[in-house]
């Protein structure tokens, strides 16, 4: 009998000779009925997943040329679990180096691909320099005139974005255009990150007091420097600005803190952008040749027009701009919203002692944090995986090699087991009124973030407050009216209110491309972030995935980046391995930018 790895190892020399034969037909038989090829900018230029054999016929058809694979090497052992033999492998292309991940299994016709992930690495000749390539620094000898790294790094940050243009522009200084500048900085691409607020990591500071990562530290890593291993598992916002802000300095980015986009637009004539930014009451035209938004997944915030609300002589605001609960002790607060944001505040000023109540206005998923980490996180993300030899970087991959389009049956099983594991939880929190849903296949919360971007909580104490009345819930209802010192609910009922805490989320990061650059270029691009599965917030046609996140958009020389903070670190790589070729010149032919289907 083979082992698994003798059957990968066949597998791949097959995979190989068929690919040198320049035949997609004898490269497509070699994958089962049911089969996905997800590509991360290696064979594609994009990120693209092809689903069945038919599509992966298409895209070699047009792509195997140019792309010239070959070198494929197992990566150690594989292993074989329920049927299913998982291996990893190496490879290059004309351009490039790869790692991929593969899925075999057995079929009447022999060991077929189930799925297959192929990621671009590296750039031939444009490697970072790193390890034996690492910089000296240091030059020895006597050099008359010669200049400290201090003075050197002077220079480029008087001369870059004045005397010299950056390649890159990235406008959103948050945790994605951090990380997405660090990697530029290590490929040697002139870029500038501007950021309206004054320092690094002030998109963190300047949340509500209470709040935490809700993520745990083993996702959560940056690239190049990974937390300490002290580092705690829920970050405090504040301890997640002052490590931001650390770490832009340690990485050397060019950040202009206190600075605003105010318009961009595209000249065609000389094919690069010319940007304008306020930056200390000045304005400052830039023309990179590459802009890139990373201004998070969602846009300006949602503040819903409630009648009477001009009248209201408490506070009133939106969560992004909630204080804190320190003034509101012996008050009464109502919070519209169930969502993360939410339940937060919500906890916070109960610890404080106001008397707060929540509005719901439809279900929410709940996913109590111990729960999510042991039944979904853990096996990739925790220190148990670590143990097991799964750091960030292979759980990313593995994460990455699930296509979209089945991803919602590796989930649903573990919020199966969720449901059981806390039913105690849930039974009360729906005695006590609130509207529950596990996502409508059942798939849970992070099917929910990829769709929507919203309609979750991960519970770390906030909905044992509601279960238990501490925090007042009115369920299945809206605010209909506010008056001075009340709101009145759609089912009549008046509660007293000397804080209104609007949790109500954001709108599509669309609108910020309509604002800085025009409306015409908001719908050339159209609708971000979704996935196209026909479920709540989240129209078909299917997109297969993430619109416009990360890759070519229908825009010249535009691009989106953001997420949370694994997104921000992995997708990172591939889009600054895009952003680098073009800055060298080399050919990139994408295959098959989306169409858009959805606007704002």
């Amino acid at each position: 009998m083979t082992t698994p790895t003798e059957r990968a190892s066949a597998w791949l020399a097959q995979f190989e000779a068929a690919l040198a034969s320049g035949k997609p037909q004898a490269v497509s038989a070699l994958f089962d009925a049911d089969c996905y090829w997800r590509d991360l900018v290696s064979f594609t230029w994009n990120i693209r997943t092809q689903e069945g054999q038919a599509a992966i016929e298409e895209m070699l058809s047009a792509q195997l040329a140019k792309t010239a694979p070959g070198n494929f090497r197992l990566e150690g052992d594989a292993t074989e679990a329920d049927g299913v033999v998982d291996a990893w492998f190496t490879f290059e292309t004309k351009v490039s180096r790869g790692r991929g991940h593969l899925r075999l299994k057995a079929t009447a016709a022999g060991d077929r691909a189930w799925t297959l992930l192929t990621t671009m690495v590296e750039l031939k000749g444009f490697e970072e320099k790193k390890g034996t390539r690492r910089v000296k620094s240091a030059e020895h000898g006597v050099h008359p005139g010669r200049k400290s790294w201090f003075e050197q790094r002077q220079d480029e940050v008087a001369a870059l974005g004045h005397t010299t243009q950056p390649y890159v522009l990235i406008v959103g200084g948050g945790q994605g255009g951090i990380a997405l500048a660090a990697r530029l900085r290590r490929l040697g691409v002139p870029t500038i990150v501007v950021e309206k607020n004054a320092r690094a990591g002030d998109s963190w500071r300047n949340r509500y007091k209470s709040l935490h990562l809700h993520d745990p530290v083993w996702y959560d890593h940056l690239p190049y420097l990974p937390f300490p291993d002290d580092w705690p598992v829920f970050a405090a916002k504040d301890k997640i600005g002052d490590w931001l802000e650390s770490y832009a300095k340690i990485m050397e980015i060019n950040y202009w803190g206190s600075t605003t986009a105010r318009k961009a637009r595209f000249d065609e004539a000389r094919g690069e952008w010319e940007v304008v930014v306020e930056r200390e009451g000045k304005e400052i035209t830039l023309r990179p040749k590459q802009l890139v938004f990373a201004l998070g997944v969602s846009g300006y915030a949602n503040v819903p027009k409630i009648e009477g609300a001009e009248t209201f002589l408490g506070d009133q605001h939106h969560s992004s701009k909630h204080p804190g609960p320190a003034a509101y002790k012996g008050k009464k607060a109502v919070v519209l919203g169930s969502n993360n944001s939410a339940h937060d505040i919500c906890a916070a000023l109960w610890e404080n002692g106001v008397d707060v109540t929540m509005i719901q206005r439809s279900s929410t998923h709940i996913a109590p944090s111990d729960s999510l980490m042991d039944i979904v996180l853990g096996p990739l993300y925790s220190e148990q995986a670590v143990a097991n030899g799964i750091d960030h970087h292979k759980a990313d991959l593995i994460f990455a090699s699930v296509p979209y389009k089945i991803m919602h049956t590796f989930h649903i099983p573990a919020y199966e087991e969720m449901k059981k594991r806390d039913a105690d939880l849930y039974g009360r929190l729906e005695k006590a009124g609130f509207m529950l849903d596990f996502g409508e296949d059942g798939s849970g919360l992070f099917m929910k973030y990829l769709r929507r971007g919203s309609g979750y909580y991960i519970d770390v104490g906030a909905s044992e407050l509601v279960a238990n009345g501490s925090v007042k819930l009115k369920s299945g209802v809206d605010i209909q009216s506010i008056k001075p010192k009340s709101v009145v609910l759609s089912d009549g009922t008046e509660l007293d209110a000397d804080l209104l805490v609007y949790a109500t989320g954001y709108g599509s990061m669309n609108h910020w491309l309509a604002d800085l650059i025009s409306p015409e270029v908001a719908d050339r691009v159209g609708k971000v972030w979704g996935l196209g599965s026909n479920t709540k917030k989240d129209p078909g046609p299917w997109e297969g995935e993430l619109r416009n996140m990360w890759k070519p958009t229908n825009q010249q020389q535009l691009w989106i980046h953001g997420g949370n903070l694994h997104q921000s670190r992995h997708y990172s790589q591939f889009l600054s391995l895009q952003l680098k070729a073009r800055y060298e010149g080399l050919e990139t032919p994408v295959y098959k930018v989306a169409p858009v289907h959805h606007l704002r």
